[in-house]
Protein backbone atom coordinates (compact mmCIF):
# COMPACT_ATOMS: atom_id res chain seq x y z
CA UNK A 1 0.00 0.00 0.00
CA UNK A 2 2.99 2.44 0.41
CA UNK A 3 4.28 4.42 3.46
CA UNK A 4 1.79 6.41 5.52
CA UNK A 5 2.50 10.20 6.47
CA UNK A 6 1.03 11.42 9.42
CA UNK A 7 0.91 15.11 10.62
CA UNK A 8 1.34 15.28 14.27
CA UNK A 9 0.42 19.48 15.25
CA UNK A 10 2.02 21.03 18.05
CA UNK A 11 -0.62 22.05 21.23
CA UNK A 12 -2.93 24.44 19.78
CA UNK A 13 -3.10 27.70 22.11
CA UNK A 14 -5.76 30.19 21.69
CA UNK A 15 -7.43 31.66 18.91
CA UNK A 16 -4.27 32.73 16.79
CA UNK A 17 -3.23 28.88 17.45
CA UNK A 18 -6.79 28.11 15.29
CA UNK A 19 -5.59 30.67 12.81
CA UNK A 20 -2.48 29.23 11.95
CA UNK A 21 -4.31 26.03 11.27
CA UNK A 22 -6.44 27.38 8.95
CA UNK A 23 -3.81 29.49 7.20
CA UNK A 24 -1.41 26.76 7.04
CA UNK A 25 -2.86 22.93 7.48
CA UNK A 26 -3.76 23.16 3.79
CA UNK A 27 -0.52 24.11 2.04
CA UNK A 28 1.24 21.44 4.27
CA UNK A 29 -0.83 18.66 3.34
CA UNK A 30 -0.54 19.25 0.39
CA UNK A 31 3.21 19.58 0.05
CA UNK A 32 4.20 16.37 2.52
CA UNK A 33 1.33 14.64 1.12
CA UNK A 34 -0.45 14.09 4.20
CA UNK A 35 -2.91 10.99 5.15
CA UNK A 36 -3.64 11.95 8.63
CA UNK A 37 -3.11 14.99 10.81
CA UNK A 38 -3.55 14.50 14.71
CA UNK A 39 -3.34 17.05 16.88
CA UNK A 40 -2.74 18.10 20.48
CA UNK A 41 -5.80 20.73 21.28
CA UNK A 42 -5.30 21.37 25.01
CA UNK A 43 -5.18 24.66 24.96
CA UNK A 44 -7.16 25.71 21.99
CA UNK A 45 -9.68 27.85 23.97
CA UNK A 46 -8.02 30.76 26.22
CA UNK A 47 -5.21 28.99 26.30
CA UNK A 48 -6.59 26.13 29.06
CA UNK A 49 -8.72 23.31 27.57
CA UNK A 50 -10.82 23.08 24.45
CA UNK A 51 -14.69 23.88 23.97
CA UNK A 52 -16.96 22.29 21.79
CA UNK A 53 -17.46 24.93 19.14
CA UNK A 54 -12.96 25.06 18.68
CA UNK A 55 -12.76 21.14 18.39
CA UNK A 56 -15.67 21.33 16.02
CA UNK A 57 -14.03 23.79 13.55
CA UNK A 58 -10.60 22.34 14.13
CA UNK A 59 -12.03 18.70 12.10
CA UNK A 60 -13.47 21.08 9.74
CA UNK A 61 -10.52 21.98 8.89
CA UNK A 62 -8.86 18.97 8.71
CA UNK A 63 -7.82 17.22 11.60
CA UNK A 64 -8.82 13.84 11.57
CA UNK A 65 -7.88 13.23 15.85
CA UNK A 66 -7.52 15.92 18.57
CA UNK A 67 -6.03 14.74 21.54
CA UNK A 68 -5.56 16.72 24.68
CA UNK A 69 -4.31 16.71 28.29
CA UNK A 70 -4.88 17.44 31.48
CA UNK A 71 -7.32 20.16 30.90
CA UNK A 72 -9.91 18.24 28.48
CA UNK A 73 -12.70 19.00 30.97
CA UNK A 74 -11.51 22.56 31.74
CA UNK A 75 -14.50 23.60 29.38
CA UNK A 76 -18.14 22.67 30.82
CA UNK A 77 -19.51 21.74 26.92
CA UNK A 78 -16.73 19.20 26.53
CA UNK A 79 -17.22 17.22 29.45
CA UNK A 80 -20.67 17.01 27.92
CA UNK A 81 -19.81 16.93 24.24
CA UNK A 82 -16.67 14.58 23.90
CA UNK A 83 -19.34 11.56 24.47
CA UNK A 84 -20.83 12.52 20.97
CA UNK A 85 -17.66 13.08 19.36
CA UNK A 86 -15.52 9.98 18.31
CA UNK A 87 -12.62 12.22 16.54
CA UNK A 88 -11.37 13.79 20.27
CA UNK A 89 -9.04 11.41 22.51
CA UNK A 90 -8.74 12.31 26.42
CA UNK A 91 -5.97 10.25 28.19
CA UNK A 92 -6.62 6.87 28.58
CA UNK A 93 -5.50 6.52 31.60
CA UNK A 94 -8.49 8.54 33.14
CA UNK A 95 -10.92 6.39 35.22
CA UNK A 96 -12.76 4.44 32.84
CA UNK A 97 -16.42 5.84 33.98
CA UNK A 98 -15.19 9.44 32.62
CA UNK A 99 -16.59 10.57 29.07
CA UNK A 100 -14.75 10.06 26.07
CA UNK A 101 -12.22 7.86 25.00
CA UNK A 102 -8.75 7.14 25.26
CA UNK A 103 -7.92 5.77 21.96
CA UNK A 104 -9.46 4.67 18.69
CA UNK A 105 -8.40 3.07 15.28
CA UNK A 106 -8.92 5.09 12.19
CA UNK A 107 -9.30 3.45 8.88
CA UNK A 108 -7.11 5.22 5.93
CA UNK A 109 -7.55 3.70 2.31
CA UNK A 110 -7.62 -0.22 3.70
CA UNK A 111 -5.31 0.64 6.67
CA UNK A 112 -6.01 0.98 10.37
CA UNK A 113 -3.98 3.42 12.39
CA UNK A 114 -4.38 3.50 16.38
CA UNK A 115 -4.25 6.99 18.57
CA UNK A 116 -3.35 6.50 22.40
CA UNK A 117 -3.43 9.57 24.55
CA UNK A 118 -1.47 9.08 27.73
CA UNK A 119 -1.08 11.82 30.57
CA UNK A 120 1.99 11.52 32.83
CA UNK A 121 2.39 11.05 36.13
CA UNK A 122 4.60 14.27 37.47
CA UNK A 123 3.48 17.30 37.75
CA UNK A 124 -0.33 16.96 37.61
CA UNK A 125 -1.38 18.20 40.74
CA UNK A 126 -5.12 18.59 39.94
CA UNK A 127 -5.86 14.96 38.36
CA UNK A 128 -4.55 11.98 39.83
CA UNK A 129 -4.43 9.41 37.04
CA UNK A 130 -3.35 5.56 36.67
CA UNK A 131 -0.24 4.44 35.50
CA UNK A 132 0.07 4.96 31.92
CA UNK A 133 2.92 2.29 31.77
CA UNK A 134 1.06 -0.19 33.20
CA UNK A 135 -1.93 0.36 31.31
CA UNK A 136 -0.13 1.09 27.74
CA UNK A 137 1.52 -2.38 27.67
CA UNK A 138 -1.97 -3.80 28.02
CA UNK A 139 -3.33 -2.01 25.35
CA UNK A 140 -0.62 -1.93 22.61
CA UNK A 141 -1.18 -6.07 23.17
CA UNK A 142 -4.65 -5.33 22.80
CA UNK A 143 -4.47 -3.01 19.45
CA UNK A 144 -2.05 -4.88 17.85
CA UNK A 145 -4.62 -7.46 17.49
CA UNK A 146 -5.97 -5.15 14.73
CA UNK A 147 -2.89 -3.24 13.84
CA UNK A 148 0.96 -2.61 14.22
CA UNK A 149 0.49 0.81 13.35
CA UNK A 150 0.40 2.90 16.96
CA UNK A 151 0.37 6.17 17.77
CA UNK A 152 0.79 7.60 21.34
CA UNK A 153 0.23 10.86 22.24
CA UNK A 154 2.24 11.25 25.53
CA UNK A 155 0.95 14.33 27.64
CA UNK A 156 3.99 14.90 30.31
CA UNK A 157 5.89 17.62 32.12
CA UNK A 158 9.04 15.97 32.77
CA UNK A 159 12.17 14.43 30.35
CA UNK A 160 12.64 11.98 32.42
CA UNK A 161 9.15 10.69 32.10
CA UNK A 162 8.84 11.22 28.26
CA UNK A 163 12.33 9.64 27.95
CA UNK A 164 11.29 6.30 30.40
CA UNK A 165 8.23 5.50 27.96
CA UNK A 166 10.78 6.18 24.86
CA UNK A 167 12.51 3.35 26.59
CA UNK A 168 9.22 1.21 27.70
CA UNK A 169 7.93 1.13 24.61
CA UNK A 170 9.80 1.94 22.05
CA UNK A 171 10.40 -0.66 19.24
CA UNK A 172 6.47 -1.40 19.92
CA UNK A 173 5.16 1.30 18.59
CA UNK A 174 5.05 3.39 15.37
CA UNK A 175 5.63 6.39 17.17
CA UNK A 176 5.29 8.57 20.44
CA UNK A 177 5.19 11.92 20.36
CA UNK A 178 5.56 14.16 23.28
CA UNK A 179 3.32 17.09 23.89
CA UNK A 180 3.24 19.32 27.07
CA UNK A 181 6.01 21.46 27.28
CA UNK A 182 4.54 23.70 24.21
CA UNK A 183 8.58 24.22 23.54
CA UNK A 184 9.96 22.22 20.81
CA UNK A 185 12.63 20.18 21.30
CA UNK A 186 15.31 18.96 18.50
CA UNK A 187 15.59 15.33 19.79
CA UNK A 188 13.86 13.89 17.17
CA UNK A 189 15.01 10.23 16.70
CA UNK A 190 13.98 6.67 15.65
CA UNK A 191 14.31 4.35 18.91
CA UNK A 192 14.99 0.65 18.24
CA UNK A 193 14.93 0.91 14.23
CA UNK A 194 11.12 0.95 14.40
CA UNK A 195 9.69 4.00 16.55
CA UNK A 196 9.69 7.62 16.22
CA UNK A 197 10.02 9.79 19.19
CA UNK A 198 10.18 13.14 19.82
CA UNK A 199 10.52 14.85 23.82
CA UNK A 200 8.04 17.88 22.64
CA UNK A 201 6.51 18.56 19.49
CA UNK A 202 6.05 22.37 20.36
CA UNK A 203 3.18 24.54 20.13
CA UNK A 204 0.88 26.36 17.21
CA UNK A 205 0.24 29.83 18.11
CA UNK A 206 2.53 32.83 19.06
CA UNK A 207 6.37 32.82 19.60
CA UNK A 208 6.66 35.84 21.34
CA UNK A 209 5.23 34.45 24.37
CA UNK A 210 5.31 32.10 27.32
CA UNK A 211 3.90 28.88 25.83
CA UNK A 212 1.34 30.91 23.94
CA UNK A 213 0.10 32.91 26.53
CA UNK A 214 1.16 36.74 27.28
CA UNK A 215 4.63 37.31 29.26
CA UNK A 216 3.71 40.55 31.00
CA UNK A 217 1.41 38.63 32.85
CA UNK A 218 2.94 35.67 33.09
CA UNK A 219 5.94 37.17 34.28
CA UNK A 220 3.73 39.69 37.07
CA UNK A 221 2.44 35.98 38.60
CA UNK A 222 5.96 35.00 39.05
CA UNK A 223 6.68 38.43 40.86
CA UNK A 224 4.11 38.73 43.15
CA UNK A 225 2.62 35.55 43.72
CA UNK A 226 -0.84 36.75 43.42
CA UNK A 227 -3.51 34.60 40.63
CA UNK A 228 -4.39 36.22 37.81
CA UNK A 229 -5.99 35.12 34.69
CA UNK A 230 -3.63 34.36 31.80
CA UNK A 231 -4.28 35.88 28.23
CA UNK A 232 -3.18 34.50 25.30
CA UNK A 233 -0.42 36.42 22.56
CA UNK A 234 -0.98 36.65 19.08
CA UNK A 235 2.59 37.86 17.76
CA UNK A 236 4.98 35.83 15.82
CA UNK A 237 2.64 33.02 14.57
CA UNK A 238 3.83 29.96 13.77
CA UNK A 239 2.45 25.84 13.15
CA UNK A 240 4.96 23.59 14.42
CA UNK A 241 4.98 19.84 14.01
CA UNK A 242 6.23 16.74 12.93
CA UNK A 243 5.72 14.54 9.77
CA UNK A 244 6.27 10.57 10.55
CA UNK A 245 6.88 7.94 8.11
CA UNK A 246 5.08 4.55 8.14
CA UNK A 247 5.85 1.44 6.43
CA UNK A 248 3.35 -1.27 6.24
CA UNK A 249 4.58 -3.12 8.87
CA UNK A 250 3.75 -0.40 11.60
CA UNK A 251 7.83 0.53 11.79
CA UNK A 252 8.40 4.23 11.47
CA UNK A 253 10.73 5.11 8.90
CA UNK A 254 11.38 8.94 9.03
CA UNK A 255 10.12 12.08 11.32
CA UNK A 256 10.86 15.37 10.57
CA UNK A 257 9.96 18.74 12.43
CA UNK A 258 8.22 21.41 10.76
CA UNK A 259 8.19 24.70 11.70
CA UNK A 260 6.17 26.81 9.50
CA UNK A 261 5.71 30.75 10.02
CA UNK A 262 1.96 32.09 9.67
CA UNK A 263 2.86 35.22 7.72
CA UNK A 264 -0.92 36.33 7.74
CA UNK A 265 -2.03 39.14 10.38
CA UNK A 266 -4.59 37.63 12.77
CA UNK A 267 -7.57 39.83 12.75
CA UNK A 268 -9.39 38.54 15.86
CA UNK A 269 -11.24 35.86 14.72
CA UNK A 270 -9.86 32.29 13.80
CA UNK A 271 -13.32 31.65 12.03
Amino acid sequence: MGKLRVLFIGEIVGKCGVFCVKKLLPKIKKKHSIDLVVANADGATGGFGIGKNHAIYLHKLGINIITAGECIYYKRDMAEYICNAPFILRAANYPKENPGRGWLIYGKDGRKIAVISLLGLAGFNRVHLSNPFQLVTHLVERIQKETNCIIIDFHAATTSEKYSMFYHMGGKVSAIIGTHFKVATADEAIFNGTTAVICDVGRTGSLNSVGGLDPEVEVRKFLTQIPEYSKTKCESLELQAVVVEIADNGAATSIQRINKECKESFNGDAG
